[in-house]
């Protein structure tokens, strides 16, 4: 692994073998306290965030490394400084990278410019770190991935995007229950389904929740109007309302059936307090999984990532001296 920008991007096998190493990680911290010792991550942000800023932060500091939070109004990434001339400094300075931004374009660009580990924290488009903390949350509460139904209710966006990815190369049957005219891109359906094939998984579409919710063993909702989307609100609270996920819908999943949100919850809108409160939900457990997923990925990552410099120093030229 050079970079973590999507599920996609990985194996079955390299998937299976980073929730393995969260799973040791969060048992044996202190096996792992100083292993990126003086290693520095550059923290990104475009859009704000409570669990990826406080997860990574901690994160690094736990494997002995530090952060450095660069704001909007530090980077402007294409707007005050271009990607590549923001790769090219930091490059120099860190030994990794992570981005939390709006276009999938963004991090692909930083990585294709930076000669350090570049960690998708989140796009438009997808939402890796936060898959990583469902399965491995999953796995914890139900003890396999491979074979559940799992029925993620509501917007088809970028959270919707990255658990598809996740269940194809972990091989759990997901369900995307979404309005017409919010499904997920077709291009990321196209690809679970592809990659099902090879781990025995399926990705399921459909527009009734009840069908999708139905003997489900998780079930799963995000916001009804992501940050950029603010100008849709109401609508969106129109369209959506029947994917409320409330007690008469969760009642279809089976007895044991968890809920899962990657947060923050608009509470009323897309569930209500007795379902997120009640004894099924693992919200809090999920959320604290970002630290853990997170810290297997800067391993990963960072470890080989020399602290001292990789470039060679520019030296003028005697010609041009003289």
């Amino acid at each position: 692994m050079n970079d973590f920008l999507s599920l996609r991007d990985f194996t079955p096998q390299q998937v299976r073998n980073l929730l393995d190493l969260a799973r040791h990680i969060k048992a044996h911290p202190l096996d792992f306290s100083q292993v990126l010792e003086g290693k520095t991550l550059a923290l990104i942000f475009e859009k704000p965030s409570l669990r990826t800023r406080v997860s990574f932060d901690v994160g690094i500091q736990q494997l002995g490394g530090f952060s450095l939070y660069l704001s909007p109004a530090e980077i402007q990434l294409g707007k005050r400084e271009s990607v590549h001339d923001v790769a090219k400094n930091l490059e120099r300075m860190v030994q990794g990278i992570m981005v939390r931004t709006f276009a999938h374009e963004i991090v692909e660009k930083m990585a294709e410019h930076a000669c350090v580990p570049v960690i998708n924290g989140l796009t438009d488009f997808s939402h890796p770190c936060q898959a990583m903390a469902d399965f491995l949350t999953i796995e914890e509460v139900m003890g396999k991935s491979a074979g559940l139904k799992i029925a993620y209710v509501g917007d088809g966006n970028n959270v919707a995007h990255s658990l598809m990815f996740a269940g194809a190369q972990l091989g759990a049957h997901v369900w995307m229950a979404t309005p017409p005219g919010y499904e997920p891109k077709s291009e990321a359906v196209n690809w679970a389904r592809v990659r099902g094939v090879q781990t025995g998984a399926t990705c399921t579409l459909t527009h009734d929740p009840v069908e999708a919710v139905r003997d489900a063993d998780v079930v799963y909702t995000d916001v009804w109007t992501s940050m950029g989307q603010e100008s849709e609100a109401e609508l969106r609270r129109y369209v959506f309302l029947p994917f409320r996920v409330d007690a008469a819908l969760f009642a279809r999943a089976k007895p044991d059936a968890i809920f899962m949100h990657c947060l923050p919850a608009h509470r009323g809108d897309e569930v209500t307090d007795e379902v997120i409160d009640s004894l099924h939900s693992v919200v809090f457990q999920q959320a604290e999984n970002r630290l853990h997923a997170q810290k297997a990925i800067l391993y990963e990552l960072m470890k080989d990532v020399p602290v001292e410099s990789r470039f060679e120093a520019h030296k003028p030229s005697l010609e041009l001296v003289k």
